[in-house]
């Protein structure tokens, strides 16, 4: 009994030493704040040859741009935030809700309504609070936060360029709205798939946004005129299809050369457009862009799987791709009981990742992980 009314005195020490700390770095940044929009106002930055106030505390008072800002924003704000100063005295506050409440009173000027807003801080988290002021100069000028919003939209860039080794690289910035959408499709598809599922929040969503535009390839959401131009053109020879040793890699639209592993995998149910070369590169076929499964066989393999057959992965069938269990290049049938479905990530796995599937004779599926070669345990010399 006695140790358990230890613990709990220990833990109540513990709560009370974090918020007293918390109380201390807030009044620490306060003086902070102050001083940092004094020195803004002031040439001693210039004098150094910085750009900007906020570029010489970045980079002298090791911190981000963002909370540089932010200190000169509310120490130039705190003549006109009385109420809030206070309040982050008592320790009613924090120093992140009085951040918060500068940027409002910068936006709002005369229609700033400081004591109302401090009473929505005190009973909200910064976070909370931050959507509460927003709501705030909706209210108090929506002429404005229209205007705002519609220049974060005029704002919107998507950079794309091809690095030297084939990887495409992404750069941008959305509105609020745009962004919320691209948050709202990621967030099902970039999920754990599983307790094997090792891929951290980054991978996820690179695998997320690869989903989505397969998809819209496979469902024919793009445009008709577009999507001619977005079918996947693979150019091959049967070497290359057969995986023979010593045979060049295929070639795809938009990308380097790929692997005999990557045309199985897209020949297994994909829109392509296959050119099929002879030893001597001399073009010998062209294909339509056509599914490899069927619209009826994939319709039955839609209502008997439900979903990836994966095992723990419940991906819906619609953003499944059908796969041959013993591949059609090798010989695999196109029937039923030779397909399956598999979401993007566990078909890549199965044909570039190295793994097997197969169904077992009750009929579920088995997986097996890529086989791990040892070398022969040396010997003692003689």
């Amino acid at each position: 009994m006695l140790a358990t009314q230890d613990v709990c005195v220990s833990n109540d020490l513990l709560r009370e030493r974090l918020i007293q700390r918390r109380r201390v770095i807030d009044l620490q940044e306060l003086a902070f704040a102050r001083e940092a929009a004094e020195f803004a106002a002031s040439d001693a930055w210039d004098e150094d040859g910085s750009v900007s106030a906020v570029d010489w505390i970045r980079f002298n008072c090791h911190t981000t741009a963002g909370a540089a800002a932010n200190a000169i924003a509310v120490g130039e704000a705190l003549p006109r935030l009385p109420e809030s100063h206070q309040a982050v005295v008592d320790g009613e506050i924090g120093f992140a809700h009085l951040a918060v409440m500068a940027r409002t009173s910068e936006a709002l000027g005369e229609r700033f309504e400081e004591k109302v807003l401090v009473e929505k801080a005190k009973e909200s988290s910064p976070g909370k609070f931050f959507y509460i002021c927003h709501h705030a100069r909706h209210a108090a000028d929506p002429k404005t936060y229209a205007a705002e919003q519609a220049e974060q939209v005029e704002q919107r860039r998507l950079k794309l360029s091809t690095w030297m080794d084939g990887s495409l690289l992404i750069s941008g910035q959305l509105d609020p709205i745009g962004g919320a959408a691209v948050l709202a499709a990621f967030a099902p598809l970039a999920r754990r798939s599983g307790a094997h599922d090792h891929r951290d929040q980054e991978q996820r969503n690179a695998d997320a946004l690869v989903e989505i535009c397969m998809h819209s390839l496979d469902s024919g959401l793009i445009p008709q005129r577009a999507s001619q131009r977005t079918h996947l053109q693979v150019t091959t020879s049967l070497e290359t299809l057969l995986a023979l040793p010593g045979a060049p890699a295929a070639e795809m639209e938009h990308s380097l050369p790929i692997s005999s592993r990557t045309v199985e995998r897209l020949a297994c149910d994909c829109s392509v457009t296959r050119i099929l070369l002879d030893s001597e590169s001399m073009v010998i076929d062209v294909g339509r862009a056509k599914r490899t499964i069927s619209g009826p066989q994939r319709k039955a393999l839609n209502v008997r799987d439900k979903h990836c057959v994966w095992p723990g992965c419940e991906r819906p069938a619609s953003w499944t791709e059908g796969h041959h269990l013993a591949h059609w290049l090798h010989g695999g049938g196109g029937n039923l009981p030779n397909l399956a479905l598999l979401c993007h990530r566990h078909h890549w796995l199965v044909h570039e990742g190295n793994w097997q599937i197969v169904r077992g004779d009750d009929g579920r599926m088995l997986t097996i992980p890529p086989l791990v070669s040892f070398g022969s345990p040396s010997r003692d010399p003689d």
